[in-house]
């Protein structure tokens, strides 16, 4: 069993920055990877990103490349997502999500069994 909580979440003005983290525990805790995924209001909810459990291999929505960066400290159990350059579109509720499977990066929800309870962060024009 995986638990994961999201916190860093917040109202920025457009062009700034938010670095969202999602605490993880648990067994296999430093075992999972890890993806991020958003829901903007109205909107279906979407992948953002991922990261494999060392580290070392990352998956990027192509509109993320470039603005958003994740990556991960094991040693504190914390898998971050920074943004920057943030638009009002970006606005959402950010969900991680961890997949225990070992394998390839996945951009489909069906692949996380463990999902956190969401941030909110709003970027104001």
């Amino acid at each position: 069993q995986v638990q994961l909580v999201e916190s860093g979440g917040g109202l920025v003005q457009s062009g700034g920055s938010l670095r969202l983290s999602c605490t993880i525990s648990g067994r296999a805790a430093s075992n999972v990877a890890v993806g991020w995924f958003r829901q903007g209001p109205g909107k279906e909810r979407e992948f953002v990103c991922a990261v494999n459990w060392s580290g070392g291999d990352k998956l990027y929505a192509d509109s993320m490349k470039g603005r958003f960066t994740v990556f991960r400290d094991n040693a504190k159990n914390t898998v971050y997502l920074q943004m920057n350059s943030l638009k009002p579109e970006d606005t959402a509720v950010y969900y991680c999500a961890a997949d225990p499977a070992v394998g390839f990066l996945s951009e489909r929800e069906r692949k996380y069994d463990y999902w956190g309870q969401g941030t909110q962060v709003t970027v104001s024009s």
